[in-house]
């Protein structure tokens, strides 16, 4: 900044001294004046040849996204393996018991005949839970259901057709929706009356036509009358695994009872009337 000036002032001086400018000067004041200025305007600066490489040295570090750690995505058993001295223990039916020694847990444990699941490790004591090995799968399978409801995008598929279909035509179409389901689609079935008549009770024959599949299914929205009466609609969707399960239960409870049934028959005593009876007749 001062060497800049002190040229300006020189320059002026001179021009005022004999009136001309300074391109008219003689070649070694020129030369003078010209080493000024470029010491003047270059010894403060510096520079560097323009480089699209990233600077890796200085570079900051991409943050990484923490995991929220009450976002459980498994549930297991922890065994007998608890680090903690004291912890906090939920009953299987929910009841908090308070903070125990882990060798008082553990006996509890044995004595219910259970296990111990890890609720949260981020609480002071942990949190356990002691749960039946029903409970504990029970809880996978809900969590592996939300799992999948969450990684795949669901399709919805639609079908349309009269209310006076041929049942061969309705058998295929049902067919059809069975393979949709299979695939884990949704399907939104539409039953229409026929043009310029109104069908009474189009919800009922909607449902009574799903019912003749030959696999479960599971409502999104039940069996509706839609459009001033002129059709009925409804969405289908697979049966979750908590349906499957107590269908299967379900199932199992009515053949055992049936068995049941039948083996009290076969012990019950004859009526001594009807053996007398056929007495008689022979």
């Amino acid at each position: 900044m001062a060497a800049g000036c002190v040229r300006q002032m020189l320059c002026h001086g001179v021009q005022i001294m004999y009136g001309r400018s300074p391109g008219s000067f003689a070649p070694a004041l020129r030369i003078l004046i010209s080493n000024q200025k470029t010491s003047a305007f270059t010894y403060p600066w510096r520079w560097s040849p323009f480089c699209t490489e990233v600077d890796t040295l200085n570079q900051t570090p991409a943050v990484k996204k923490k995991r929220d750690p009450r976002a459980r995505t498994t549930i297991t058993s922890v065994g007998r393996k608890i680090p903690e001295r004291q912890i906090q223990v939920i009953s299987e039916t929910g009841d908090n018991l308070g903070v125990l020694h882990r060798a008082d847990a553990l006996r509890i444990m044995d004595e219910r005949g259970l296990k111990l699941v890890l609720l949260s490790e981020r609480q002071e004591p942990p949190v356990y839970r002691l749960m039946s090995g029903k409970q504990i799968h029970e809880e996978q399978m809900k969590m592996s259901e939300k799992q999948k409801t969450k990684a795949v995008p669901v399709q919805v598929k639609e079908l349309t057709f009269s209310s006076g279909i041929a049942p061969h035509d309705l058998t295929t179409k049902l067919k059809q929706v069975e393979n949709w389901l299979d695939k884990k689609h949704h399907v939104r079935i539409t039953l229409r009356a026929p043009r310029k008549e109104s069908v009474n009770d189009l919800d009922q024959n909607l449902e009574q036509m799903v019912q003749q599949m030959e696999v479960m299914v599971g409502f999104v929205s039940k069996p509706k009358v839609t459009r001033e009466g002129q059709a009925a609609m409804c969405v289908l969707r697979p049966p979750s695994a908590k349906e499957l399960s107590k269908r299967d239960k379900d199932r199992t409870s009515l053949s055992q009872t049936a068995s049941s049934q039948a083996a009290q028959d076969q012990t019950l005593p004859s009526d001594p009337q009807d053996s007398s009876t056929v007495l008689n007749e022979k």
